[in-house]
């Protein structure tokens, strides 16, 4: 097998989040074609237990411990340097070295770049040997000018900086690298118009679902103590969209329901909650469940799984594994970016709060409408989103095909 680097901004294991999901399953893949040196960070305490089983895929491993405290502070350098702020968040480690002395040892001629952070240190002249394809999987600077539009200054004001200079970044990275790697086309288009890269250079790895996991089980119990109707959103409950999206979807959304069913619990299932989550429980029928060991219980019996993100990059794997688990879904048309599901067909698609609102209430009060959907995006994804024929991509990319 030849030998190839792979740069990870976060160890790429337990797969329970969407960066982690496609990073695991790109190590999985890759670990089976290459002896694998992986150099990825730990920022968080609870994932230090599962490095040995990351050593088990690769060659080597370089997992530096990342402080997210002192990350940040550090970023503020960017400041003074005029940089993207997320740069120096990655810095002051000895991944450099290491990088350095594993590629001279090994002889490595390619790597695989997961985010865009992680290609600072694979930009000098020492590389422009190596095969080098990055996998931005989003547009990252773009996330940062929708943040911006929410935000009053100073937050406004740094984070449309942070989006103009990321995207200078982006636009470096994509220049030289030989191949530069998007979630759905959509994710490539924006970039392309928003960078002037040449489009040929782009290409939509879409991720995929491990369906046999992802599936029901008629032996699982319901993790529910009250008869429902049960409606779920799983995600990390620390990442802003995600806050955003189930603050909404209480304020806006659940009320109307609770008008016609006021039965109805919502459950807020993942890890991290903040305390702006948390303190959504004094609303009559919320539920925060914090970190679960297994979403599946919370996903298969939910009577409508909703995603209601006005936020969102790239395909959502939280979409894509209800879907797979034959649930029907009820979800914005940013959270369905990069899925090709048609409304009323395999999801029910709305943007407004009434609409939405009324999609769920018309899944509740006609089984046989929820069954239908889920039945059909179970078939959507079995079809379309497999992740062993999107990785194959892989093999052509690294090797200059």
């Amino acid at each position: 097998m030849d030998d190839l680097l792979f740069l990870v901004h976060r160890i790429p294991y337990p797969p329970n989040k969407g960066d982690k999901i496609r990073s695991f399953h790109l190590l999985d893949y890759l670990s089976t074609r290459y002896r694998v040196h992986l150099g990825a960070f730990v920022d968080f305490d609870a994932d230090l237990v599962h490095c040995d089983v990351v050593r088990g895929y690769c060659a080597s491993a370089w997992l530096g411990r990342l402080a997210p405290r002192q990350a940040k502070l550090r970023s503020l350098t960017g400041l003074l340097t005029g940089e993207a702020l997320t740069l120096p968040y990655y810095r002051g480690s000895t991944l450099p070295a290491w990088i350095r002395d594993v590629r001279r040892e090994h002889d490595i001629r390619r790597v695989l770049v997961y985010s865009s952070a992680m290609a600072q240190f694979v930009l000098g002249p020492e590389f422009e040997s190596m095969r080098r394809v990055i996998d931005f999987v989003d547009m990252d600077s773009d996330k940062w000018r929708q943040y911006s539009l929410s935000q009053r200054f100073p937050l406004s004001w740094v984070y449309r900086r942070e989006s103009r200079r990321l995207l200078a970044f982006e636009r470096e990275v994509a220049t030289r690298f030989a191949a530069s790697l998007f979630v759905s086309q959509q994710e490539a288009a924006l970039f392309a118009r928003a960078s002037g890269v040449d489009p040929a250079s782009l290409v939509v790895l879409r991720n995929g679902v491990d369906t046999a996991y992802f599936s029901a089980d008629p032996e699982r119990p319901s993790p529910f103590a009250t008869p429902g109707p049960h409606l779920v959103f799983t995600g990390a409950m620390d990442y802003w969209a995600n806050v955003e999206g189930v603050e909404w979807f209480v304020a806006s959304i659940l009320p109307v329901i609770r008008q016609t069913l006021p039965s109805v619990e919502f459950h807020i299932v993942g890890m991290n909650p903040t305390p702006r989550v948390q303190g959504l429980t004094r609303t009559d029928g919320v539920r925060v469940t914090g970190g679960v060991p297994d979403i599946r219980p919370y996903v298969q019996h939910a009577s409508v799984v909703v995603v209601p993100l006005r936020i969102a990059r790239g395909i959502q794997n939280k979409v894509l594994e209800a879907m797979s688990m034959a649930r029907p879904v009820v979800a914005t048309s940013q959270a369905l970016e990069g899925i090709p599901a048609a409304d009323g067909c395999d999801v029910r698609q709305a943007d407004e709060a009434n609409a939405f609102a009324r999609s769920v209430i018309e899944i509740l009060t006609s089984s046989e409408d929820g069954a239908r959907l889920g039945d059909s995006a179970r078939a959507l994804i079995e079809r379309d989103f497999v992740w062993e024929a999107s990785l194959r991509q892989l093999d052509g990319l690294l090797n200059g095909a």
